[in-house]
């Protein structure tokens, strides 16, 4: 496996020159001659300008902006490599961009600002909001990320989502949603220990008691141990970070205080967002855990324990958020398909509503005949899951009046089949012409 990471890693830089990029903006108007550009640019450009002062609205029928989302980030915690700054992040959000493509048929815009502190962030991307249809906010470090997301979706008329928030915890929410069916648990009965108490894991608590779970039973662990209300840090966290100290507050009703052992005894469900493993949770923690055990190791590239060393101590179930193992939890299954059906209803926001639509629709992509142990959530090869979750956070939107454009989850199905059918057509038959040159040998 470190083979094979190492030879990932040396490709990337070997082809980052010959190909100079992983995306680029072609038209998809015709032009056949210079005097077509009467109608594309002047004069006849002006008229349908006029119509969009006349109503604003008619941006999203007339311009790109219906399918074009920013992936916008300051280039502060970018994957495992922490603060790397603006220019070192645009190639990983390239990566993201060229996804939203090729898993929702989303025109993505990759934009890394030099704007460290929160309220410039947030007056750039609250300045972008006539140009774009949706806000990705990728890889901002906690605690401002929490901040930047809240004051943006409150302030934009435009869907605003960070992925490494809100799509990792939708995406955890479904393979629980999954898991809890084949133990024959539910999510307001069980014991949840979150292991972790970043961007992740703290959307996670949050999305999980919407959901249903009991505050009360979840269990966050960060650095300094068990949170809980009495944590000597608490006027510490009131300050600097009022999302965790609001959390403390809530969960943790027994006031369980230690470590990852500690929190793990009597636990139900580990879901751990933290640090590279393995050794970060022990066997010897996951055998204090109650019968039919459900663990999430989520830490990339190495799971926080060994999926086989999980299952030797125990667990019933093991997901992690690797391709090679099964059960991979992944935001890449949801944020594709979450923007596509918000866009396709012209949404003005993505409540936690749809959120969790997401992730129920995540979830019952998996027949019951075929949910398994090793089988608790889609993989990422089967396309037609991406048409579904976004079917259904469209009707979502649309009954809870947040849609311009409301549609049902048959029309909102046939229009995400079309557009992600024919991002995935226009790929394949660029690379089958040469216009997309083949990844060279070496």
């Amino acid at each position: 496996m470190g083979v094979e990471l190492e030879k990932s890693g040396k490709d990337a830089v070997r082809v980052a020159p010959y190909y100079a990029g992983k995306y680029e903006i072609v038209p998809k108007i015709p032009i056949k001659s210079l005097r077509d550009f009467a109608v594309w640019y002047t004069p006849g450009v002006a008229s349908v300008s006029k119509a969009i002062v006349e109503s604003p609205k008619l941006s999203f029928e007339y311009t790109s902006r219906w399918n074009t989302i920013a992936v916008v980030t300051d280039g502060t915690r970018v994957l495992g490599l922490g603060d790397i700054g603006p220019e070192a992040a645009m190639p990983v959000m390239e990566g993201k961009a060229v996804i939203f493509k090729y898993l929702g048929g989303v025109d993505a815009i990759p934009i890394c600002l030099n704007a460290r502190e929160p309220e410039k962030f947030i007056e750039i991307v609250k300045s972008l909001e006539p140009s774009f249809g949706g806000i990705n906010l990728e890889d901002i470090e906690s605690p401002k990320c929490f901040r930047i997301l809240d004051t943006l979706r409150e302030s934009m008329q435009i869907p605003v989502w960070h992925d490494d928030q809100l799509g990792t915890a939708s995406a955890t929410l479904a393979g629980l949603i999954n898991a809890l069916k084949i133990v024959g648990k539910k999510m307001g009965d069980v014991r949840i220990t979150l292991l972790g108490a970043g961007a992740s894991n703290v959307a996670t608590a949050r999305i999980l008691e919407k959901a249903g779970a009991d505050p009360g039973k979840l269990i966050l662990v960060d650095s300094r141990g068990i949170l809980h209300a009495e944590r000597d840090d608490m006027d510490e966290l009131m300050l600097k970070n009022p999302w965790k100290y609001e959390l403390a507050l809530k969960t943790n009703r027994e006031r369980i205080t230690g470590g990852i052992a500690e929190a793990l005894e009597g636990a139900d469900v580990l879901i751990a967002a933290s640090k590279p493993g393995p050794g970060v949770v022990k066997k010897e923690w996951i055998r204090k855990m109650n019968s039919d055990a459900i663990v999430f190791a989520l830490a990339n590239p190495v799971p926080e324990i060994w999926p086989w060393d999980a299952r030797e101590a125990g667990a019933r179930i093991v997901a992690t958020g690797r391709s090679d193992f099964p059960n991979q939890v992944n935001n890449s299954l949801i944020f594709p398909s979450v923007f596509r059906g918000a866009l396709d209803v012209k949404a003005t926001t993505i409540t936690d509503e749809m959120m969790i639509r997401a992730s129920q629709a995540l979830a019952e992509y998996v027949p019951e005949h075929k949910l398994s142990e090793d089988y608790i959530i889609p993989t990422m090869d089967d396309w037609r899951v991406y048409i579904h979750v976004a079917a259904s956070v469209a009707e979502q939107a649309s009954k809870q009046g947040m849609a311009r454009t409301p549609l049902d989850y048959d029309e909102a199905y046939v229009k995400a089949v079309r557009i992600i059918a024919r991002a995935r057509s226009i790929l394949e038959r660029l690379m089958e012409d040469k216009f997309i040159k083949p990844f060279p040998e070496g």
